[in-house]
C-alpha cells in the first residue's frame, strides 16, 4: 500500500497569501530550507495506479501537476483519482471538489452522515456538483469497516476525534459522531495499517489503542503550543478552541508529543498539517530537534510512505 502527501500544510498553506510571520517570509525566498506546504490532503493505493484522494485540498490542482503520475493519460480525458474521502467539512479539506467538476462521470464521494449534511446546506458542494459531473455518495459508519471498489486490498474504518465542525456549521460548538474522523487504513494483502487524523483536539481511548495498532501514524501537528496564535496577535482562542492538540503539553496535561511517545518501537510517526506560524516548519529550529529526538518527523508534501 502506498500513501502520499500530497499536502502537509493547515488552512492557508505556507506561505499563506496575507501572513507575514517569519516562516512565511523565509518560505517566499527561493532557494531557502524552509519549504513550501499546500493544504493538507494524501492520497492512497494499494496498485500504484489507483489513488483514493483523503480530502480535497483548495490546492489540488497544484498537488496533481506536482506528482505526473496520478494523470495516466489512458484517454482523452483521465485521472488516477478514483473517489474521494473526507475526514471532515472544513473549507481547506473539501473546496478542492470544485476543481474535480470536470469528471466525465460522477464523482464517489465517502463521508460521515454530518459532512454530507454540511456539504449539502451550509456548504452545499453535493448539489453544486450535480449540474455538473454529479456526486455519488457513500455514507460512512464510524467504526464500520468500507472500502473503494476500485481500490483493491485497502479498507477504511472511520474513528470519531475530538475536534472542531467547520465555523459554518450548527454543530460548530455541539459536534456530532461523524463531524471529524481519523482514519485507519489498512494493507489486507500485509496486515500493516496507517493512521490518519489532520485534526485532532484531545486524546481517547480509542483513538490512542488506534494510533498504537499502526504502523504509520499521521497525525495533526498544527500548533507547536496551544497559545500560539494568541502570542502572536493573530487570535484570541486556544488550539484546543479551534480544534487541535498542541505539540507541547500545557498545566500538567500531556501535548501530542507525549502520547507519540506512548507508541510501540518502530511505528513511524509523522505530524502533517502543520500551521505556517509552527516553529517545527524550520529544520534548524531548537523545536524541531526536539520532535527528532523523540523519534517524530515533520511532514512536507510529496513524502511517500510504503505500509
Amino acid at each position: 500500500m502506498k500513501i502520499r502527501i500530497l499536502g502537509s500544510g493547515a488552512g492557508g498553506g505556507l506561505p499563506q497569501w496575507n501572513c507575514n510571520c517569519a516562516n512565511c517570509r523565509r518560505a517566499r525566498q527561493s532557494g531557502g530550507d524552509l519549504l513550501p506546504r499546500t493544504q493538507s490532503s494524501i492520497a492512497v493505493s494499494g496498485n500504484g495506479v489507483e489513488w483514493v484522494l483523503v480530502n480535497a485540498s483548495p490546492d489540488l490542482l497544484a498537488q496533481l501537476r506536482s506528482h505526473p503520475d496520478l494523470q495516466p493519460a489512458r484517454a482523452m480525458r483521465d485521472s488516477a483519482i478514483v473517489a474521494v474521502v473526507l475526514c471532515d467539512a472544513q473549507i481547506d479539506h473539501v473546496t478542492g471538489l470544485l476543481m474535480m467538476r470536470e469528471r466525465t462521470s460522477p464523482l464517489p464521494l465517502y463521508a460521515c452522515a454530518p459532512v454530507l449534511d454540511d456539504l449539502s446546506t451550509g456548504l452545499p458542494l453535493v448539489p453544486l456538483l450535480g449540474h455538473y459531473c454529479g456526486v455519488q455518495t457513500h455514507m460512512v459508519v464510524p467504526g464500520e469497516p468500507f472500502s473503494v471498489a476500485a481500490c483493491e486490498g485497502i479498507r477504511f474504518t472511520a474513528i470519531p476525534v475530538e475536534s472542531k465542525p467547520p465555523p459554518y456549521s450548527p454543530r460548530r460548538e455541539s459536534a456530532a459522531p461523524g463531524d471529524n474522523i481519523a482514519l485507519l487504513i489498512d494493507n489486507l494483502d500485509t496486515g500493516r495499517r496507517a493512521f490518519y487524523a489532520p485534526g485532532l483536539a484531545q486524546m481517547n481511548a480509542d483513538v490512542l489503542g488506534a494510533m498504537r495498532g499502526a504502523d504509520l501514524v499521521l497525525v495533526d501537528g498544527t500548533f507547536w503550543t496551544a497559545t500560539e496564535m494568541i502570542d502572536l496577535g493573530l487570535s484570541t482562542k486556544h488550539a484546543a478552541e479551534i480544534g487541535h492538540l498542541a505539540q507541547r503539553g500545557e498545566d500538567g496535561r500531556p501535548g501530542m508529543i507525549d502520547w507519540l511517545d506512548t507508541l510501540p518501537r518502530g511505528t513511524r510517526k509523522v505530524l502533517t498539517h502543520i500551521n505556517n506560524t509552527n516553529p517545527i516548519l524550520d529544520p534548524r529550529s531548537v523545536e524541531h530537534a526536539q520532535l527528532r529526538a523523540h523519534g517524530i518527523d515533520v511532514a512536507r508534501d510529496g513524502m511517500q510512505f510504503e505500509v
